[in-house]
């Protein structure tokens, strides 16, 4: 009985590392260590992050760094591709105080091909998960819907 029950927690631990939920997506570890870089030491100011259809894996694709603004951030993302992103957002309240949020962005624009979305969108909430501290949730398929002004809209 112990051993059936070591054997069966060896199999769990093996089998939730290597899929992302029903989707079968694995996530590479850099992607969770560049997050908590992002989110304790702030050496990022976002992380571009691809799924790499082929090898059914999340990996980092870009890594902005902190002096690099928005319109970089969203410069580098592709008018035909879907990616996930975190990016850190500072702002100053209304009480002027100086704060920062963490945004997670679904980038799915309506050129990028039907399977990559539908990979994307299945294995979405899953891949969030793993990124512990996201505060904020765009979708955008088109650049209007994360414009500065909506990402300011929803710090607030």
């Amino acid at each position: 009985m112990l051993a059936w029950n070591g054997f069966h927690h060896v199999a769990f631990v093996l089998c939730s590392s290597k899929a992302n939920s029903a989707s079968g997506i694995a996530v590479d570890d850099e992607c969770k260590l560049k997050f908590m870089e992002l989110k304790a030491k702030r050496n990022f100011r976002f992380i571009v992050y691809k799924l790499d259809e082929k090898a059914l894996k999340i990996t980092v694709d870009r890594l902005g760094q902190p002096e690099e603004s928005y319109d970089d951030f969203t410069g580098c993302l592709p008018l035909d591709e879907c990616r996930y992103a975190v990016y850190d957002f500072d702002f100053v309240t209304d009480e002027n105080c100086q704060k920062s949020k963490i945004f997670f962005i679904a980038w799915s624009p309506d050129t990028s091909r039907v399977r990559s979305k539908m990979l994307y969108a299945s294995s979405k909430d899953r891949f969030k998960i793993e990124l512990d501290g996201i505060q904020v949730e765009l979708q955008a398929t088109d650049p209007s819907e994360m414009s500065l002004d909506i990402v300011k809209g929803r710090a607030l």
